[in-house]
Formats: C-alpha cells, structure tokens, sequence
C-alpha cells in the first residue's frame, strides 16, 4: 500500500513503536496484545518478534535512509553549483544563459555521471533556481520606428469594416 503521495515517513516513531513493542514482549505480553497497545497489525507484531529473536533488540533498530543513494557526493553538488554561479561563458558557451542541455553536460564533466533531464531540473530548483527565459527580441531592434510603424502604417493597412 504505502503512503499517500507527498506523505513521508517518520522513520524515528517508526522505531519507537517497534522498540514499545520489543519491551512488552520482553514482558511476556501476548503478540496480540502488543498488537493491540502500539496500533499496528498482528502480522507485524510477529514479523517484529522474529526478528528480535534473531538479532535482538538491534533488529528492531531504524535501517537508515530509504531508497537509493544519491548518485552525488555533498562535495560534488557544492562543485556543480560553484561552477554554474561562475556562468556559461566561463565553460566556453557563447551566450550567458544556462540551458538543461548545457548544465547536464557541466554535470557529465565535472562528475562522470550522465543525469536525465528531469533530474538535471530537479538538481537546479534544490538550488534554489527557476526556470528564466530571456524575451526574444533581436539586439539590433529599433523601438522608436517600431512605435511609429505600429501608430501609422499598421491602422493603414488594417482592413475597414
């Protein structure tokens, strides 16, 4: 089943519970009474008990984080991040805007791990960064002819009812 999206799990109460729950039956308390006083089902209390009687109250103890480990290092993610706040053109890119594309391969270089560009995103909003995309208009772009097209030229040559 596991836990509704966006619900973590808080592994510490986790491992209280199993620890209440190794000290009642240490007591001799029936599992289905354990069971009963720390909320969970039967088939835990025995999975539990199992366990404590194969490694002790040590099995009982959290495992440590869920899930894979991160593919990067501490080190490595402040590296990264150094080297996008020096900018593109410090990379050899012509322009000073950071795309997926470029960063994913900053992070290929500095690292020697290929990310797909989903995690690359999710890396750069860690960071604190968002998507920014700078207006497409041409350097060369004149404003005051452009004012002047649009307030003359363009009513001209709009059609009349």
């Amino acid at each position: 089943m596991g836990n509704p999206a966006g619900v973590k799990r808080d592994f510490v109460a986790l491992e209280k519970r199993r620890l209440k729950a190794f000290k009642l039956l240490s007591a001799g308390v029936p599992q289905a009474e354990v069971a009963r006083r720390v909320g969970v089902h039967r088939q835990s209390v025995s999975r539990w008990a199992k366990e404590a009687k194969a490694k002790g109250r040590a099995g009982l103890l959290k495992a440590g984080r869920a899930g894979r480990m991160p593919r990067l290092s501490p080190a490595q993610v402040e590296e990264i991040k150094a080297a996008l706040l020096q900018g593109p053109e410090a990379h050899d890119y012509a322009t000073a805007l950071w795309t997926i594309p470029r960063v994913r391969a900053l992070i290929g270089q500095l690292t020697g791990w290929e990310f797909h560009v989903g995690h690359v995103w999710r890396l750069l909003r860690r960071f604190g960064w968002s998507s920014q995309r700078p207006p497409g208009r041409a350097m060369e772009r004149n404003e005051p002819a452009i004012a002047q097209w649009k307030r003359t030229d363009c009513p001209r040559l709009k059609k009349k009812p």
